[in-house]
């Protein structure tokens, strides 16, 4: 059998078209096979050139013979609405495997037809299900973890700071503290690596963590900082120095207000010395327990994982100190990146606009 076809001169150019300007690779896959099986070129040479299957120069030589060049040229429609779709959407967003008596914590493909066939008797195969849940908008990608608990008082403590940051006089500075870790083992994230190998990222044999404590300062978007001694723990020594650093760097102000999270070496009782010995010279504000999304300087420290720690290469803490410093100091203004705190100071500039750093 004769497994050529015979394009007219404005189908051939027409092809030609979608081949050369076609945005749609699919539909460029299908002018490139009509145009070669026009010029007569045997099936095996075209499986080599185009990298696909004998079935599907098959399937669109068929669909031109049957139905015309246009039929093939063209998007064929969606298919059909199925009425287990909504059904097997409610299933993977809003409930668990477990529900249905699966051991395992998420679902697969195969997991959703099983229950079909023996719940709602639906046979359907698993990529029948994955092509519904594209087509409905879903994809699969790494959730976000979320505190589990809410602070009952969230919209008090809330409240409470913003009423701080919006009557904020000139003679007084408001900044948001915390600590992060910095560990010679790398945080792995994506990069670009070559098709078919997966790139490797050496990692120590031992792990050594540095603690930092920073202060974003409200009013200018200063980063302070403050890094711990090795071996040093997140712990109210680390708390306390950086207390001292703020005084220091933050003489021009009358009052500096510290907000911060509720962990407990900031809540410790030689912290409530420390604020009486300094009388009113720094006051300590607590943000809503399980809420980082209410401390701006969260997204410097995400920042700083996403450009810096994550796949580097430094050869032991200090070359990776080194670098953090050196990143911190090229941005040494940040931009407040939350939505919450959004209004206008006393001094008609808008703090806490949203920002990408």
């Amino acid at each position: 059998m004769d497994g050529s076809i015979r394009l007219r001169t404005a189908e051939r150019k027409a092809a030609f078209t979608v081949l050369r300007r076609g945005s749609d690779p699919e539909l460029r896959l299908r002018a490139h096979i009509l145009l070669l099986l026009d010029a007569g070129q045997p099936w095996t040479l075209i499986v080599a050139v185009l990298f696909t299957s004998s079935a599907t120069i098959n399937r669109w030589r068929k669909r031109f013979l049957r139905d015309g060049f246009e039929a093939v040229l063209s998007r064929s429609p969606r298919a059909p609405y199925r009425w287990w779709v909504s059904v097997i959407l409610l299933w993977v967003t809003e409930r668990t495997p477990r529900d249905f008596g699966f051991v395992r914590s998420r679902w697969t493909c195969e997991s959703v037809a099983i229950v079909l066939r023996e719940d709602l008797k639906v046979r359907v195969s698993r990529e029948a299900v994955r092509r519904r849940l594209r087509v409905a908008g879903l994809v699969w990608r790494r959730p976000r973890p979320v505190p589990g608990l809410k602070d009952p008082a969230y919209a008090t403590k809330l409240g409470k700071i913003r009423k701080l940051l919006r009557e904020l006089p000139p003679h007084e500075v408001a900044v948001f503290q915390d600590e992060v870790d910095i560990n010679t083992n790398p945080k792995i994230g994506s990069m670009w690596m070559w098709r078919g190998q997966q790139a490797e990222v050496v990692t120590p044999c031992n792990n050594v963590k540095r603690y930092l404590s920073g202060s974003l300062n409200w009013w200018t978007g200063e980063l302070i900082l403050t890094e711990g001694k090795p071996n040093q723990g997140r712990n109210t020594d680390l708390f306390l120095a950086h207390l001292d650093d703020l005084r220091r760097r933050l003489r021009r102000y009358k009052v500096i207000h510290v907000i911060c999270d509720n962990a407990k070496p900031h809540k410790a009782k030689r912290v409530e010395a420390y604020l009486k010995r300094h009388g009113g010279r720094v006051v300590v504000h607590y943000l809503p327990a399980y809420a980082p999304k209410t401390n701006p300087i969260e997204r410097v420290w995400w920042h700083l994982h996403e450009e810096i720690t994550r796949n580097h290469r430094a050869k032991d803490i200090e070359d990776l100190l080194d670098l953090v410093f050196e990143w911190l100091s090229c941005g040494s203004r940040f931009a407040i990146e939350t939505s919450i705190y959004n209004f206008k100071d006393k001094r008609g500039s808008l703090s806490g606009e949203c920002v990408a750093i």
